[in-house]
């Protein structure tokens, strides 16, 4: 199937929404092969069944010999199992299997429903560590040399490393920082004072819209009824959306210049560009069309070639963004459920080796002030190594993998192999 025939199968698939439902749940089997021609040697696609109640998609890489440790990696938003193929020959070279699904609601992994009226229940982050686990049990493995979380992955892979550390014995965060468990309040019976409150997302966006000229935080954006079908019906067009998302997000955009912020006001967030704090009137679509690369840009882009980003677009044109988006509903403090589920953990810290890796013009590590601090304060007790890659932004990865899969191999000799 040439690239024509791709987006065209990707752009007949968003025609409706019952029709994608039924796509997702069921009809797999006629799509073209998995990245299209663009998967390095040695992986392979397939499904697994009966995972936590799903049918999970995966890549596999170094599943030839029987025995090997694991190396579990969770991609992010909006990102797919593809987003870990440049990485994934260096890890299986290196004695792992190496496993990467499509999560609860991306891509070929079928179970989920993709309505913004159906309960999202099933994203918080307590299930998607059992989806984790539930997968690795599926393929054999009773634990893993090294679980790795990216983005909206990363606090799947460290609340997965918190809760069972006897399964996930060693984990390594990117882009996304953790902080920890929120905290009971502690002594107050005794007159101690409660713990200060952090201002919400609905705060900071009251206050956000304050400012001239009137902006908003992305997350509550992504929280909307509308924000599926804004991205995927993009007047630019999909792969023109994902082209610029992922060109603004990268070191390659010379306006990312990432610092740590002061507090979580208005005023300091403002300093972050519009994919992340976005102009109040615009949605995704627009905000990323006003990134939109050069020609010459695209031509000579190593790291996401064309057939690269067709991938994206008709992965997602087929499945559409809501599945993907139901994390950012129930995973903030924006949903009770998924507090009290967390505050069960009050206290409890990240044991196992840890590590964390960013580009260096990344501005999602620094999107939460005092994230950072607390992660290599508290919420990781055994962290090993802090990296911001040079010559990277949010999609460290992709952008720069030779260092990235030698950030993680020499991790799992240091550290994960000596438990």
């Amino acid at each position: 199937m040439n690239r024509r025939d791709l987006l065209k199968l990707g752009a007949l698939a968003t025609l409706s929404t019952r029709v994608r439902a039924a796509i997702v749940q069921t009809d797999f089997s006629k799509l073209p092969p998995y990245g299209n021609g663009t998967l390095p040697s040695g992986i392979r696609s397939r499904h697994i069944a009966n995972v936590n109640g799903m049918t999970v998609h995966v890549l596999e890489a170094g599943y030839e010999t029987a025995g090997r440790p694991a190396v579990l990696l969770l991609h992010g938003f909006p990102e797919l199992a593809y987003s870990w193929r440049k990485v994934m020959p260096a890890l299986a070279a290196s004695g792992y299997h190496v496993i990467a699904p499509d999560q609860r609601g991306y891509g070929r992994t079928l179970g989920w429903d993709d309505s913004y009226d159906a309960d999202p229940d099933p994203f918080r982050i307590l299930n998607m560590t059992r989806d984790a686990m539930a997968l690795i049990y599926a393929l054999g493995h009773r634990s893993v040399a090294m679980i790795v979380g990216h983005d909206a992955g990363a606090p799947v892979a460290s609340w997965a490393a918190l809760i069972r550390p006897d399964v996930f014995r060693s984990v390594t965060i990117m882009s996304s920082p953790f902080e920890g468990p929120p905290s009971l309040p502690f002594d107050t019976g005794n007159s101690a004072p409660p713990p200060p409150r952090a201002i919400s997302d609905d705060e900071l966006d009251a206050e956000l819209a304050k400012l001239n000229p009137p902006r908003k935080y992305y997350q509550n954006y992504q929280r909307t009824r509308d924000a599926n079908d804004d991205m995927l019906h993009a007047p630019q067009g999909l792969h023109a959306f994902f082209r610029a998302y992922y060109y603004c997000k990268s070191a390659d955009y010379k306006g990312n210049n990432p610092h740590p912020l002061k507090a979580r006001t208005a005023e300091e967030m403002a300093q972050i560009p519009t994919y992340y704090v976005m102009e109040k009137d615009k949605g995704m679509a627009a905000t990323a069309a006003a990134f939109m690369p050069p020609a010459d840009y695209i031509a000579n882009c190593k790291w996401l070639t064309e057939p690269e980003v067709d991938v994206y677009a008709a992965e997602y044109g087929r499945t559409g963004f809501t599945g993907a988006l139901q994390g950012y509903r129930v995973r903030r403090g924006s949903n009770p459920k998924s507090i009290g589920e967390m505050l069960t953990f009050s206290g409890r810290a990240i044991d196992v080796p840890s590590q964390f890796i960013a580009g260096k013009s990344d501005w999602g590590v620094y999107q939460t002030p005092g994230a950072v601090d607390k992660m290599r304060t508290t919420a990781c007790t055994n962290m090993k190594g802090f990296h911001l890659v040079d010559g990277a932004g949010h999609w460290v990865q992709q952008e720069q993998p030779e260092q990235v899969s030698a950030l993680l191999i020499q991790f799992l000799r240091d550290y994960a192999n000596r438990r």
